[in-house]
């Protein structure tokens, strides 16, 4: 009970002990503990370590057969800015490596050395599965000709994953002995091989574009056929459309139908261009009555 006259002491906050008079406020809490130091990262996992080395020790370590996976791999990587012609021959010899394989091409894809397109081609038929599809790859970004042939026979391959990017690569190349290659292999490929080999189909005619124009025309009208790929028929009818009307005893493309006519009526396949007998390239059905325009093309 308290005495009359006595003043209560103030309560602090809940929870709060309260500090002696004239004392900052938080000065009676416990001081926190000091954060522990960073931990040191293992010399054989000091990756910046490696990548400031200069190309010749960078090198060293990538011959080395004592150097770790980490090591070889991290070297690898920073070779493929400063690696020149003699760092080729040995990251080479790890594209068969289970592990370090990506990490070679990776150091050996950008070198402008043309002995590294020899390497890829040397290395193609001694690999398997993933191995060899990374390869097939790097070819096809390196748009090595030579190689074309070897990857055209790998389109058949029995493993999905290597035809498809043979094709891809095959496309990646472009040219008329690609072009010839795609076509014929839209005629004998099945799911899931076929959507892969359309879409090469248009990689390849758009590279002919700039080169080829009618041959480039050619494969869009063939990609254009209702039984490609949804995607790739309406990719190949936007590029049909825009063109104009086809020449005379040009090869002529059927009118879109189901969401191809669809999205034909709502403008996606771009502004038709009339001329001759027809409503769009090759004479390609007129827009369904009451539909509404085609959108105008934007000003340049």
């Amino acid at each position: 009970m308290q005495v009359p006259g006595q003043t209560q002491q103030g309560q602090g906050a809940p929870g709060r002990a309260a500090g002696a008079p004239g004392q900052a406020p938080g000065a009676g809490r416990a001081a926190a503990a000091p954060r522990p130091p960073a931990p040191t990262v293992p010399p054989e996992f000091d990756g910046l370590a490696i990548w400031i080395l200069p190309p010749a020790k960078l090198l060293a370590l990538v011959k080395d057969p004592n150097s770790t996976l980490f090591q070889k791999a991290i070297a690898c990587k920073k070779l493929a800015f400063v690696g020149g012609r003699e760092a080729i021959a040995p990251m080479a010899t790890l594209l068969s490596h289970p592990q370090l394989g990506c990490y070679a091409r990776f150091g050996m894809e950008p070198n402008p050395d043309p002995s590294v397109d020899d390497a890829f081609r040397a290395a193609l038929p001694k690999l398997k599965g993933r191995l060899q599809v990374g390869v097939i790859t790097s070819i096809g970004v390196r748009k090595d000709a030579k190689a074309l042939d070897a990857l055209i026979k790998l389109m058949s391959d029995s493993d999905a994953e290597v035809a498809g990017a043979a094709a891809a690569s095959v496309a990646m190349i472009g040219g008329l002995q690609a072009a010839k290659a795609l076509q014929g292999a839209l005629k004998t490929t099945k799911p899931p091989l076929f959507p892969v080999v359309a879409r090469a189909c248009l990689l390849c005619a758009e590279g002919l574009m700039a080169t080829n124009r009618p041959r480039a025309m050619e494969l869009y009208a063939d990609m254009s056929a209702t039984t490609m790929p949804g995607p790739v028929r309406l990719a190949a009818l936007r590029i049909l459309n825009a063109a104009g009307p086809a020449p005379a005893g040009a090869k002529l493309y059927p009118a879109p139908t189901g969401a191809a006519a669809e999205a034909d009526r709502s403008g996606f396949l771009g502004p038709r261009t009339t001329g001759g007998g027809g409503g769009g390239r090759g004479g390609a059905a007129a827009p369904a009555p009451g539909a509404p325009p085609a959108p105008a093309p934007p000003k340049p």
